[in-house]
């Protein structure tokens, strides 16, 4: 059986690295800390913790620790703590027996929380005391008594608050999900089952249904792209009035500030952005750890089949939602276009499984798609929708769900995707009109990135192409750069920084914070204004801006009123005007070129930084950012060598954008059509058709995409569009190594199904039969969350261990298909949530109505290139070896397949694939006997059953 790197393989021989999934202790741990490949030690399963002697306290710098004073600081467990002088407190009290009896049945930490506090209030009662019997020895004695039982109190109280704090307050004692995903080991993610269980109860079902169901069906799947496109348009509406909202009265405020106090201002303007990026990482760490970064690579990874649970929740959505809007709106060099995709495929994932029952805000009139495969492409119309949403670019948004996220197309699924877009475009703009009135505060023609150069350069010559390629070049060096230091940093970052807890995260993303507002504010101090251009009639860009406005030409810290401060109108602005402030036309000269290489350099510096903290965090607009600097950079060059009036600086400006975006995301159809779609100019496709092939061309000779290596980096394992070079020379059974399968009998012991669900960590058991010769036969595959909701009902066990009499006429399923039903991103039911009796354990369940009975098989001596092929494309979860068969029974061509409407199929003979058997008879002439005369194998009867003839 070939098994994805995320599962368990059950010997160390095989060629498939093993690896282990996350240990989780019974408990949760007392600290918030991140899981390191070293798991820490446990906690132990002791009633409760003996009590430390003054001497073994001291020895250890005064901890509470269950160990004895040889433990050293280097393995001391996860949940110590150094409050001073406890040892000498804890010596004070005296009998503890009734305390120890009530802290047995308590979880460790919070045994040990109690501990405490019944030891600090004997100190208390004590200290009390000696104050009582002493208060005759005079009023200074007194006083210094009272002194110290102050301090005791004090010290005890600080102690007590911060081993409260250090208990774990996530939901059912979850770790970071950000964390979580930075581990190698696949203990956080599983395989997704996309293929069709074709079992007893499945095919029970379909010949139930008619043609009026399947139009039905199809309907239900238009209407739900219907509400996918409404809900992610109003989401976008939501994030993006909000950012440019708090964006704008940022500005304003501090705008109208620095006319009386540059200090001031600068005060202001850095604490409004740490408030909003500390409410956006505070939203992440305690509430939606998911929802973290982009979500692109594990949205990614959800439609190549492997589910990273969390990352479309309820409490994600929200998160994402409000974190973008903290993040973005907190000046921090990241965008939310990557958010918006997650957030269009958790909306999608949330109609899809019909709200969510854990904030009861669920409906069972939209509970209507229970498979994997019908989720899969809601998330997909989800994904689309976000980056329609973003750039209001529809056909960028199909185009980009097609190239970069999903691994699995068709035409049905395209026209979906396709009136999901067109839907989010028509949110948008009823809600763009609706804005023009005034009703949405600071928000106006921003907000939806949309840069229109229509009135930019209408020709190129040809001698411009030679610069316009070395934009090429410049973005693959420069993408291939980004990708390799946001690896290392993030890498650092989640094994070293991130595994000190929750409260290093949010000092992490303040400190960021403050270090981002203070570049922004202080370097345009830095820089001498420069004097307003002659004004062109034909321009309505206005020279300086009027104070408190934010745009072109902006005037900061400038002495006379005709002079602006360049380096200030990038970075003293939004994201969204700074793009829009490079793009534009008829400004040259606007930027100098020390400007622009002084914000390259560290608008790229704090992108790399940036990247990897814990907030909701895009990299399409900070790539737009940095491309569109150095492609500026060129033009000028451009225009100062060829001395021509038709050159703009802002054409440079777009191509280095897309030539950034193309070298480090490694997009070429989808950002062309989406930076045509933005730019409202479609001259210029052929440049960025140029200046995309050759960025990605440079970035593919030194690493992979952006989105690739974060999820290798997150543990997600990803399939490629193609396999490595080395599978062509190996085969389906070197795939499989010497590993042993474990496998299930028809009718299985449950206590042996038990044994084996806690021994392996597989997914997926074959299932074998014995023929009446004794030959070993598959027959079918039997799913690992099947068997959890069999043994969890015990409405299927029987006595007996004969198999089900198909003959019977009785019906073998007891369960509704929606039973077997796994919620989306979470982990279903464990084996440790079974409670079975002995009585249970010693019955039997008989497999065969429940398994796949038809699962996709290779021979052992296929070419592991093929294997891979099939696999990938076909969307699967498992995939059986076999010995290569000793006979045949048929074969398929394209003519079998080709089966007419209301054609009857019991009646069509098709002699061009019928295999025939050549039978030699000694006593007469050799006969001819069809395929269909030969043996039928057992698998057919094992659930048919024989009906009454009417």
């Amino acid at each position: 059986m070939l098994l994805l790197p995320s599962e368990t393989v059950s010997s160390p021989a095989s060629s498939i690295s093993a690896v282990t999934p996350l240990p989780v202790p019974d408990s949760p741990s007392p600290v918030l800390d991140s899981p390191s490949p070293t798991p820490p030690s446990p906690v132990p399963d002791s009633p409760s913790p003996a009590p430390l002697s003054p001497v073994a306290g001291l020895a250890l710098d005064y901890q509470i620790c269950p160990t004895n004073a040889s433990t050293t600081p280097s393995s001391r467990p996860s949940y110590l703590f150094q409050p001073s002088k406890l040892a000498d407190l804890y010596n004070v009290g005296g009998s503890l027996q009734r305390r120890r009896d009530v802290a047995a049945v308590m979880p460790p930490h919070q045994s040990l929380l109690l501990q405490y506090l019944s030891t600090l209030a004997d100190v208390q009662i004590s200290q009390s005391n000696l104050v009582t019997k002493r208060a005759v020895t005079g009023a200074e004695e007194g006083k210094n008594l009272l002194v110290m039982l102050s301090n005791h109190l004090q010290n005890g109280i600080e102690t007590a608050n911060q081993l409260w704090s250090r208990i774990p307050n996530s939901e059912d004692g979850e770790v970071d999900g950000a964390t979580l995903l930075s581990t190698s080991d696949g203990g956080n993610v599983e395989s997704l089952d996309y293929e069709v269980i074709e079992n007893y109860e499945y095919r029970e079902e379909q010949a139930q249904r008619g043609k009026l169901y399947v139009g039905f069906y199809v309907v239900v799947k238009w209407f739900f792209a219907l509400l996918i496109g409404i809900g992610t348009g109003l989401a976008a509406v939501f994030i993006n009035i909000s950012v440019e909202n708090f964006a704008g009265w940022k500005f304003s405020l501090t705008f109208a500030i620095i006319q009386k106090s540059y200090f001031a201002g600068f005060i202001v303007y850095v604490l409004i952005n740490l408030a909003l990026v500390f409410s956006s990482v505070y939203i992440i760490t305690h509430f939606a750890p998911a929802a973290a970064g982009s979500g692109i690579p594990e949205i990614k990874g959800y439609l190549n089949g492997v589910d990273t649970h969390g990352i479309l929740l309820f409490r994600t959505l929200i998160g994402k939602i409000f974190g973008s809007i903290g993040s973005v709106g907190g000046g921090l060099a990241l965008g939310k276009e990557g958010p918006l995709v997650h957030t269009g495929a958790c909306i999608a994932s949330l109609f899809g499984q019909g709200g969510t029952t854990k904030y009861h805000l669920s409906s069972r009139w939209l509970q209507f798609f229970q498979s994997d495969r019908d989720r899969r492409d809601l998330v997909t119309c989800g994904c689309a929708a976000g980056v329609a949403a973003a750039f209001r670019a529809p056909v960028g948004g199909v185009l980009f769900a097609l190239e970069e996220v999903t691994s699995w197309w068709r035409s049905q699924l395209m026209w979906r995707v396709f009136f999901t877009s067109a839907i989010v475009a028509v949110v948008v703009r009823i809600a763009m009109g609706w804005c023009k009135s005034g009703k949405c505060g600071h928000f106006g023609s921003g907000g939806f990135i949309i840069w229109d150069v229509s009135d930019g350069q209408e020709d190129y010559s040809f001698e411009e192409l030679l610069p316009m390629a070395f934009i090429g070049v410049i973005g693959g060096l420069l993408g291939a750069l980004f990708n390799q230091l946001t690896l290392y940093i993030t890498y650092w970052r989640r094994n070293h920084l991130h595994k000190k807890g929750t409260r290093v995260k949010i000092i992490e993303a303040c400190l960021i914070s403050f270090i981002t507002s203070a570049i922004s504010f202080g370097l345009p101090l830095l820089r001498k204004c420069s004097p307003c251009p002659e004004s062109d009639t034909d321009s309505n860009i206005e020279c300086p801006r009027p104070p408190g406005m934010y745009g072109n030409y902006v005037s900061f810290f400038c002495g006379k009123e005709k002079e602006y401060n360049d380096l200030a109108t990038i970075f003293f602005n939004t994201q969204d005007d700074a793009i829009r402030n490079l793009f534009s036309a008829k400004t040259i000269h606007e930027f100098s070129a020390q400007s622009l290489l002084t914000f390259l350099v560290m608008f790229y510096t704090l992108a790399v930084v940036t990247f990897g903290t814990a907030v909701p965090a895009g990299q399409f607009v900070p790539g737009i950012m940095i491309g569109s600097t150095y492609g500026r950079l060129v033009g000028m060059f451009v225009v100062n060598f060829y001395k021509k009036l038709n050159i703009e600086e802002g054409t440079y400006a777009l191509l280095g954008a897309a030539s950034f975006l193309g070298g480090s995301m490694r997009m070429t159809v989808s950002l062309c059509v989406i930076m045509v779609e933005i730019t409202n100019n479609l001259k210029l496709l052929p440049l960025i058709m140029l200046v995309l092939l050759i960025s990605k061309a440079v970035g593919d000779a030194f690493n992979e995409g952006l989105y690739e290596e974060q999820a290798r980096l997150r543990g997600i394992p990803l399939l490629e569009s193609k396999p490595k070079y080395q599978m062509r020379t190996m085969t389906s059974k070197d795939a499989c190594g010497n590993q042993k399968v474990v496998s299930l009998s028809r009718v299985a012991k449950v206590a042996d199904i038990v044994s084996i669900l806690r021994s392996s960590k597989h997914n997926g058991f074959p299932v074998i039969d014995h023929k009446r010769n004794g030959e070993t036969l598959v027959v079918g595959l039997m799913l690992r969350s099947h068997l959890l909701v069999l043994l969890q009902s015990k409405v299927d066990f029987q006595h007996s261990p004969l198999p089900f009499d198909s003959m019977s006429g009785s019906a073998p399923i007891s369960h509704n298909f929606t039973e077997f039903v796994k919620p989306v991103s979470s982990k279903g039911i464990s084996i440790e949530d079974i409670h079975l009796s002995s009585d249970d354990s010693e019955m039997y369940i008989d497999l065969a109505p429940f398994l796949n009975p038809s699962p996709y098989v290779v021979p052992e001596d296929m070419s592991l290139t093929k294997v891979y092929s099939l696999f990938r494309q076909l969307g699967l979860r498992h995939l059986l070896v076999v010995p290569r068969p000793s006979r045949i029974v048929g074969l398929i061509t394209r003519k079998d397949l080709l089966i007419e409407d209301g054609e009857d199929t019991a009646n069509v003979e098709l002699q061009s694939t019928s295999v025939r058997f050549r039978r030699h008879d000694p006593n007469g002439p050799s006969t001819s006997v069809r395929s269909l005369d030969v043996e039928r194998p057992l698998l057919n009867g094992l659930l048919a059953q024989d009906r009454p003839s009417s």
